[in-house]
């Protein structure tokens, strides 16, 4: 079965030293050697640039974002349906952070039902199941 994997993934596993960082590096190394069949949309690669960027570390972000690029050659796109589902997620479920939504939003277009991701706000979706990347 077929997962998503959430922008924290990338970042933790490109990141300094942190508790998530190796279970973050392990799912990478399993995508990497095809032993875990996982996707991403654009949006990720988006918040990649933005988020590095913000902290100053642009050079990285482009860097970490032609990776992900290479390694997803057909991530998903997000389309607009994708932003009316997520409108819809955002009204139901009031804590859940927009990219969050948009993301799942993506996922759920796409068939697919489980998003490895250290971010327990995707824990509220009650058509997603998420699995941190600790347990993978």
């Amino acid at each position: 079965m077929r997962v998503f994997l959430d922008t924290n993934v990338f970042l933790y596993a490109a990141g300094r030293a942190h508790p998530d960082r190796e279970g973050c590096v392990h799912v990478l190394r399993q995508v990497a050697e095809g032993a875990l069949d996982a996707t991403v949309n654009s949006e990720v690669l988006q918040e990649i640039l933005y988020v590095l960027a913000r902290r100053g570390r642009r050079a990285d972000g482009l860097t970490l974002a032609q990776h992900v690029a290479a390694l997803f050659p057909d991530l998903l796109p997000v389309m607009r349906d994708d932003l009316l589902v997520a409108c819809d997620l955002l009204r139901r479920y009031p804590s859940l952070p927009v990219r969050d939504a948009v993301h799942a939003a993506t996922m759920l277009r796409n068939g697919l039902r489980e998003v490895i991701s250290v971010d327990q706000d995707f824990d509220q979706i009650e058509e997603i199941r998420r699995i941190a990347p600790a347990t993978v």
